[in-house]
């Protein structure tokens, strides 16, 4: 019975609450004793509210009414560990925050708060969201439910991996340059990247400004689409909010998609995708025209150059962020004999930051130096308005784009380490997107030969996630590859 339990959708559990077929403080007990079982070998949080989370089931059992008039009343959520929680450790994975707690929470941690969510824990991932395998922990990797000598995928790979396991029914993770799509692509879930500006970034703690996003990941698309209609919306807080609209996303979505122009670009069939990924992608194609959509050729000829761009950008926009952790305000201090204040920053950041980190700083602030911003932070800037030209252009003879979310299976943990060329490039056909600002999301469409989740990312024009969501459904429902699960 626990493992069924653990197995419904946010739908379904919402409706055994309001039935009373289950309470709040048992639905959230049965959830704790599979994160207790769990955790130690997955690692997925880092951080489990139990005392928190059962108080709020107890409010939820003694105030029906209001469990019932709330979207999520008495849902356990997860939040990736970069979004400020109130009296809630917030670590962003980094030793440096080990012993951090917000005086405030999120915009999105209290839209969902609002919704009658409840916080089951602080998810794993990449220091500073600085990685695609969430082997960049202070707390150590996360490992991936399907095989758990392979990596999640990152940043958001402790919310993939708790999702995909049942340790929660949804959770919210962060996409800078494919974090949510990557991870929820390796767990086999569904993981969604608004357009920029859709979703607030208030109390979201910066990796690189101009790209952070939060958004949902869950076990199928209609879950997905109910948790982004909870966080979407303006926030005057944030300044990079957009006040637009916000459509019902569970209604839109199950339209029809016959006559929908489908994107195919040239440069995502490159050398160096796994062909069972490929197959997977040629084989969702054939689903989408049987049911009615075109497909059409386009090309996006300037893919090449995102690695290389983002790769700029975002180290420089982190060397700037990363800057006020120098063990003064709060975080970690270093204990020096010396009262040398020089001295003091450079050993807490030194001892505080990971390798991963300390990396990106040091690009960063190299791209960002006097005789060199011309040559690098600004040329790759330059780059990136021709992305976004190239997806203005598609849009203009296509609805959407379909394309893989990665080029290679999950890999083994430890693999790519000593190689960061290789790992930055398991992201080569995310960062286009978020370079752009456009939504993206991925949905499971099969698995390797190895048995291992593949997913199809399907991309929009800005605040088109209506749409997405809508040909991500249709294909959920034709085929049925969502959700499975793992056997652990």
């Amino acid at each position: 019975m626990t493992e069924e339990i653990t197995q419904w959708s946010i739908i379904e559990t919402r409706r055994r609450l309001a039935k009373k077929e289950i309470n709040a403080i048992e639905l959230v007990e049965t959830y704790l004793k599979r994160i207790n079982s769990l955790n130690p070998s997955l690692n997925a949080f880092i951080t489990v509210c139990e005392e928190l989370a059962l108080k709020e089931a107890r409010y939820y059992v003694d105030h029906p009414d209001k469990l019932v008039e709330k979207p999520l009343g008495g849902v356990p959520i997860a939040i990736k560990d970069c979004l400020c929680t109130e009296g809630i450790r917030t670590t962003c994975g980094s030793k440096i925050l080990e012993s951090f707690v917000p005086p405030y929470n999120a915009t999105v941690v209290e839209k969902l708060l609002q919704a009658g969510a409840i916080i089951i824990g602080k998810t794993n991932m990449d220091e500073f969201a600085m990685g695609s395998s969430t082997e960049h922990s202070y707390f150590g990797p996360a490992r991936n439910p399907w095989d758990t000598s392979r990596v999640p995928g990152g940043s958001s790979g402790g919310s993939a991996v708790a999702v995909a396991a049942c340790l929660c029914p949804g959770a919210i993770g962060t996409d800078t340059g494919g974090s949510i799509r990557q991870p929820a692509a390796f767990c086999g879930i569904v993981g969604m990247k608004p357009t920029y500006g859709r979703v607030s970034r208030y109390g979201l703690i910066a990796f690189a400004s101009s790209l952070d996003q939060a958004g949902p990941m869950a076990r199928n698309v209609q879950d997905t689409a109910l948790l982004l209609q909870v966080i979407s919306g303006y926030d005057p807080k944030d300044t990079t909010s957009i006040l637009k609209e916000v459509p019902p996303y569970c209604e839109e979505m199950k339209k029809p998609v016959r006559n929908l122009r489908l994107g195919i670009p040239k440069e995502y069939f490159a050398k160096g995708i796994d062909s069972s990924i490929e197959e997977a992608i040629r084989q969702a194609l054939r689903v989408y025209e049987n049911l009615g959509a075109r497909i059409v050729d386009i090309s996006l000829p300037h893919t090449e150059y995102g690695v290389a761009a983002y790769y700029i950008i975002a180290p420089a926009e982190a060397s700037s962020n990363l800057a006020r952790y120098d063990g003064v305000k709060y975080g970690f201090r270093a204990e020096i004999p010396s009262p040398d204040l020089i001295h003091m920053y450079l050993e807490t950041r030194s001892r505080g930051f990971g390798s991963e980190v300390k990396r990106r700083i040091m690009l960063g602030t190299y791209a960002l130096s006097s005789g060199y911003y011309d040559a690098y932070y600004h040329k790759a800037s330059q780059v990136r308005n021709l992305i976004r030209k190239d997806f203005e252009e598609a849009f203009l003879t296509c609805d959407a784009i379909i394309a893989p979310v990665t080029p290679v299976a999950p890999f083994l943990i430890g693999e790519k380490l000593d190689d960061p060329l290789s790992m930055y490039l398991s992201d080569v056909y995310t960062l286009p997107a978020s370079l752009a600002g456009i939504p993206g999301v991925s949905v499971p469409c099969g698995f390797s030969p190895e048995g291992l989740p593949i997913g199809m990312q399907i991309l929009g024009n800005y605040f088109q996630e209506d749409l997405l969501l809508r040909l991500a459904y249709i294909f959920e429902q034709e085929t049925g590859l969502s959700p499975k699960y793992p056997s652990i």
